[in-house]
């Protein structure tokens, strides 16, 4: 039966995934030097924001990257599992959450490329050159990704068949590697819907 403790870890998995979306989003939007100007990725900026500004004050850009928005995904993720695993009723440790959060956010990464390949390659077919702030930015996040594949794989007369090699590259890391990672470090199931 379906009671008040399952709504609300419902609620705080969805919400708390949403907004765990959209940090990762802009740590990975900086990383590949996506359109600022784009209405999403100004959205995201917004939304991120409060909670960013504080911590680039103490946490600097390293290598390029914004340490700020990766150091802020995994707080929000360890909070998330945190308060799952206390509705549950699952005792749990500070250490645990360490070790877990980074697993999470390895398999929200991949979701992210999978999607965004997805994304471009249906565009790619059924409106090439589309010119909306969702195409462009599902662009820009999966073009890094798919260049050392089309290093690989050559072209096939105008044919890309890359998509297809890091698409099994993804899958092999989504259902070997982040299930093995959790197993061996003791991640409750009742995370692994979150990851």
């Amino acid at each position: 039966m379906f009671g008040l403790n399952d709504a609300a870890i419902l609620v705080i998995q969805t919400l708390g995934s949403l907004y765990l979306l959209v940090v990762l989003l802009r740590f990975m939007l900086q990383a590949v030097r996506a359109n600022f100007y784009n209405p999403i990725s100004q959205f995201i900026v917004r939304a991120t924001q409060p909670l960013l500004k504080p911590l680039r004050r103490v946490i600097p850009s390293m290598f390029g990257l914004d340490m700020s928005s990766l150091v802020l995904a995994l707080v929000v993720q360890m909070v998330l599992f945190a308060i799952v695993l206390t509705l549950y009723g699952i005792p749990f440790n500070v250490l645990g959450l360490l070790i877990w959060a980074p697993i999470g956010i390895f398999a929200l990464f991949l979701k992210i490329w999978f999607f965004a390949m997805i994304i471009s390659v249906i565009l790619s077919w059924v409106a090439p050159g589309s010119q909306s702030p969702g195409a462009e930015l599902a662009y820009q996040l999966s073009e890094p990704l798919l260049a050392p594949f089309r290093r690989i794989v050559p072209n096939l007369g105008g044919l890309d068949i890359s998509p297809i090699l890091a698409f099994l590259v993804i899958q092999l890391l989504q259902q070997g590697l982040i299930p093995r990672l959790a197993y061996y470090a003791f991640m409750p199931r009742e995370l692994f819907g979150l990851i």
